[in-house]
């Protein structure tokens, strides 16, 4: 149930945020379980694709998006990468 735990802080953390959408928590599960995946590393380093396949998102605009909006809410440091070819570093704040 340790595994658990991110997620439900974050839902706590999100009760009274009227600025978050179904999409930012489909992004926010699909990190945790990447970062799940990894070893629970933090920070995790990751594609763009992967994230949004685990999300079930298909447009890149959506995506950065709510990635931005996560990273100016505080609930993760965002640090994108612009090659295509290089993995972002996102860390958990919590």
């Amino acid at each position: 149930m340790k595994t658990l735990k991110p997620l439900s802080d974050f839902f706590k953390a999100i009760e009274k945020d009227h600025r978050i959408s179904i999409t930012h928590i489909g992004i926010y599960a699909a990190l945790l379980q990447f970062r799940t995946e990894k070893g629970f590393v933090n920070p995790i380093e990751v594609y763009r694709n992967e994230i949004m396949k685990l999300a079930k998102i298909t447009g890149p605009v959506t995506y950065h998006k709510c990635m931005r909006e996560l990273n100016e809410y505080g609930y993760i440091s965002y640090l994108p990468k612009r090659n295509r070819n290089q993995r972002s570093t996102i860390y958990f704040n919590s």
